[in-house]
């Protein structure tokens, strides 16, 4: 059996942290191994108990959702850590700006916080494998007001082959491995492969990034 997705809460309202919490501890595959109440505490459980998944909650006093993530994905901190973390926001509404500034930041999504259970546990299963936890069509509608000005296309983009550039086409517009092998007539482990490619050569933690990483550079 697996280890189960170590979990970390971090919320200001210590009611809705012990509410996620039963949700999270009935399955046998994720535990929640840290709480926090603000964004100070959230970067220093980081730090200390190395989660797989934070909840991050996108409001709280001293500092909050959008600050934590960037300190928690600063080069200088994921550089020292042994493990990968994924972080999901939290927020009261749809197509929050902040919620765009943190997925920026590395965050791999967000989510409702009356999200119901079911959507929770399968958020923190899917981020866990590296993917998003947002419709494609909404994360575009999200990065698209971010970027107003695009950069200029790094140099590392160039180093990918024509098959690798195919493939993070299809990535940035949000297809999966199986659609995208069915595109490019692969097999899907092929398809893994060249996505594994992509995040080393650009140096991207997972296929959320690369969404990032396309709108940011005008690639879609």
């Amino acid at each position: 059996m697996t280890d189960p997705i170590r979990v970390l809460l971090v919320d200001d309202q210590e009611l809705f942290r012990a509410g996620v919490s039963v949700i999270v501890d009935a399955h046998e595959d994720m535990e929640v191994v840290g709480s926090a109440g603000d964004g100070f505490e959230a970067v220093r459980l980081v730090d200390e108990l190395e989660p797989d998944v934070v909840l991050m909650d996108i409001r709280m006093p001293e500092m909050d959702g959008v600050e934590a993530t960037r300190q928690i994905f600063s080069p200088d901190r994921a550089a020292k850590r042994g493990r990968p973390v994924r972080v999901v926001v939290l927020t009261t509404f749809n197509l929050d700006d902040r919620a765009a500034t943190a997925i920026r930041y590395g965050a791999s999504g967000f989510l409702l916080k009356d999200t119901t259970p079911v959507l929770l546990r399968d958020a923190i299963r899917t981020v866990h494998a590296g993917n998003a936890v947002l419709a494609p069509e909404d994360l575009s509608t999200l990065l698209d007001g971010q970027f107003r000005s695009r950069t200029p296309v790094p140099t590392a983009y160039l180093s990918l082959t024509d098959k690798e550039r195919e493939v993070f086409t299809a990535v940035a517009r949000g297809l999966s491995n199986t659609e995208i092998a069915a595109m490019v007539f692969a097999s899907e482990s092929t398809v893994k492969t060249h996505v594994g490619a992509i995040l080393r050569k650009l140096t991207l933690r997972d296929r959320v990034q690369i969404v990032v990483f396309a709108h940011e550079h005008g690639l879609v």
